[in-house]
């Protein structure tokens, strides 16, 4: 999913694409930018803003209640804290930073093995429960069919944010963790710059090494859209630019520099 960054490897934005190698990956990628979006929806005053981010709230709950992802970050976390130990005693790491990171680490698993089933509570909440099945109907939401909702829409934005903002943090245990290992992950590399020639790069992925996601950054002055496709293999990239036709063509006529990172 794309998104505007500045990078040390250019002295001006850059387009940032971040691309998973598996569904683990993938999924924590959404949870992540559901989560940036509703943090985004809770803080203007708009009663249509508020719309969105309880809209954006349903979509994060229906991922959570996924049965095997809670176990799936428990392991991501203790993998993790296991690694970690392993630091200890190395002269290159500072001790206080290190001891600091695992408590983090267990503090992010004790919260979500604590909390239960994943935004149980909202579950159980006859209210949005209510307005969670007339949202997934298009147009199902306005005033004659859902009249509490819109009641609830005319409230004061402090009103309004009074009630969201609780239900926002019920989900922090599950979206803390995710959180911390992708950035663990995203800082787990080195960036490297390359020229894709023809509209088209490839490289070959070192065997024995799992990486689990790409990152990578093109200059927004191009005009052009990757076409990322990875697996364990290899990964390639063909660089789509947008035709008088207002379609999307491979730019053959293309030298372009990309930088990117694989991130294990």
């Amino acid at each position: 999913m794309p998104g505007s960054a500045s990078f040390s490897g250019y002295d001006r934005a850059v387009i940032l694409y971040e691309y998973p190698f598996n569904e683990r990956i993938r999924t924590y990628l959404r949870l992540e930018r559901l989560a940036e979006r509703l943090g985004q929806l809770l803080l203007r005053p708009s009663a249509l803003d508020h719309h969105f981010a309880l809209h954006t709230l349903f979509e994060l709950l229906e991922i959570g209640a996924r049965s095997d992802l809670k176990s799936e970050i428990l392991k991501d976390l203790e993998r993790l804290k296991q690694q970690y130990l392993g630091y200890r005693g190395n002269p290159a790491i500072s001790e206080a930073a290190l001891e600091q990171f695992i408590a983090r680490l267990e503090g992010c698993y004790a919260a979500l093995q604590e909390c239960g089933k994943v935004g149980q509570s909202l579950a159980e909440n006859e209210w949005l429960t209510a307005v969670r099945s007339r949202l997934a109907i298009p147009g199902g939401s306005f005033e004659f069919d859902l009249p509490a909702y819109h009641d609830w829409q005319q409230r004061s934005p402090e009103l309004r944010q009074q009630d969201l903002q609780p239900w926002a943090q019920t989900l922090e245990p599950l979206l803390e963790p995710v959180q911390l290992l992708m950035n663990v992950l995203r800082n787990s590399a080195q960036a490297q710059k390359v020229w894709a020639s023809h509209g088209q790069f490839q490289q070959n992925l070192a065997q024995g090494k799992s990486y689990q996601m790409l990152r990578l950054w093109i200059a927004p002055e191009l005009s052009l859209v990757p076409e990322i496709s990875g697996n364990r293999m290899l990964f390639a990239v063909r660089l789509l630019q947008r035709g008088v036709d207002g379609k999307l063509h491979l730019a053959s006529e293309s030298e372009a520099e990309l930088e990117f990172t694989l991130c294990a």
